[in-house]
């Protein structure tokens, strides 16, 4: 990992699942090396990768599949957010122990919390850890906002950084402007990569990367290179398709079935979730097609 900061693109991978809802691992292998050429680095077990749905266990054990694939070669983001305290301290320790570069989580879900109750949280596992911690800032899935004041005291319990999955531009400036602008911020979508980074994030992780990683990756690329007219094309071409999927369903069914489109078996979301419709898979592969030609 470059310096201590994450630096490109982490793709948010999804994680397989069998008939009976155990983790298929020979599956982790294919979507691994179908996105390898293209990210710099892996975030497991989060909302693309069903982590609150699985067990410990099974967090685990994807985890330690995809530090022993990768060999140090790209940067992984463990995300260990889970409803309690203890759970999220003890895949933290597993994903130091095992070789992850860094954890995050959501702040804890489910119960309304203080300030005070999500400061202790964090304060704890960064505790725990010599790595890197990240906060999560998902509201939509937690329910409530790291507003940029409760961030500044996650900051001062030993959080590293933020990954921010608002889709709010305006929040990822008010987080640079009260926590400092060292504090590290992640645009945690591929809709947002172009006024991130004209704006300071060097790290995103898009969903979109699981199906199309090459085409986040010429993003990403366009932009390093300071090609920001082309990057500009790329990013509205790239929220076009984006809006597309979205109508097609529930996106996490959707993008096991994109993934499929590109050949690679992503085996079966997690139940709550049921697969998408097979009839969708013409359609996903149109916009697909749209999103590859330059």
């Amino acid at each position: 990992m470059g310096g201590n900061k994450l630096h490109g693109i982490l793709v948010p991978l999804i994680t397989p699942f069998d008939e009976k809802g155990e983790v298929k691992v020979d599956s982790i292998d294919q979507i691994v090396n179908f996105t390898y050429p293209y990210v710099h680095g892996y975030y497991i077990c989060g909302t693309y990768g069903s982590g609150p749905l699985m067990r410990i266990d099974q967090r685990e054990l994807v985890l330690e599949k995809i530090v022993e694939r990768v060999k140090g070669s790209k940067s992984i983001v463990a995300h260990i957010g889970s409803p309690d305290t203890e759970t999220a301290v003890k895949l933290a320790k597993h994903a130091e122990d095992v070789g992850a570069d860094a954890v995050a989580s959501v702040p804890p879900y489910y119960y309304a919390h203080s300030e005070a109750h999500i400061v202790e949280y964090f304060r704890e596992i960064a505790g725990t850890v010599s790595i890197p911690v990240y906060a999560y800032n998902n509201p939509q899935r937690v329910g409530y906002q790291i507003t940029p004041q409760l961030a500044l005291k996650l900051r001062e319990a030993g959080v590293v950084g933020m990954k921010d999955s608002s889709f709010d531009i305006q929040l990822f400036m008010e987080y640079k402007l009260t926590v400092g602008e060292d504090f590290e911020v992640i645009i945690g979508t591929e809709a947002l990569m172009v006024p991130g980074y004209i704006l300071g994030a060097r790290a995103f992780i898009p969903g979109m990367s699981n199906y199309a990683p090459e085409v986040i990756h010429k993003l990403f690329e366009l932009l390093e290179k300071g090609e920001i007219q082309k990057a500009a094309e790329l990013q509205f071409r790239v929220n076009k398709v984006r809006r597309e999927l979205h109508k097609l369903g529930s996106m996490l069914p959707v993008v096991y079935l994109a993934v499929k489109s590109r050949g690679i078996d992503p085996g079966l979301p997690r139940k709550p979730f049921l697969p998408a419709p097979q009839t969708l898979q013409e359609k996903i592969e149109l916009y697909l097609k749209e999103l590859g030609e330059s």
